[in-house]
């Protein structure tokens, strides 16, 4: 059987997600939910965090990888929007910050993590070249990159 997958937008949606589920095979599975993050969100985020990556600049002493940026960023994201951030022993004695996944973010939350990644970068003045060259977000927009 071919996955479905229906986003709510309105009654003719409703009505054909209905019918699949009524048609559906025993053993089936169905979830009912607010939609997650899309993939074109995933891959801004990730080209944000490739271009922080390949600049100059460092944390804690050193340039980082983008899955580190990654983490940092959903980190100060959490903070600054006044989520939980919670720090627990690992299995080894190092601290592990139990972060909010990103795959399990909301399309709204999604976008307040970009708006939140591109302000850090415009704070710090990291040029978005990779953001760029993916489509992600226009060189006029950006009055560092020529």
């Amino acid at each position: 059987m071919e996955r479905k997958r229906f986003i709510i937008v309105n009654e003719r949606v409703r009505r054909n997600a209905v019918d699949a589920i009524l048609r559906a095979p025993e053993g089936s599975a169905v979830a009912v939910g607010p939609a997650s993050r899309s993939l074109d969100q995933n891959a801004k985020f990730h080209a944000i965090c490739t271009d922080i990556a390949n600049s100059p600049m460092t944390w804690a002493g050193k340039r980082r990888t983008a899955e580190e940026w990654k983490v940092l960023l959903v980190s100060g994201h959490t903070k600054a929007t006044e989520g939980e951030v919670e720090f627990v022993p690992g299995l080894e004695g190092e601290f592990v910050n139990i972060r909010e996944s990103t795959a399990r973010m909301s399309v709204k939350r999604a976008a307040s993590l970009i708006t939140y990644a591109l302000a850090f970068c415009d704070s710090n003045g990291i040029h978005l070249t990779e953001t760029i060259r993916g489509g992600f977000h226009e060189a006029a927009n950006d009055r560092r990159v020529a």
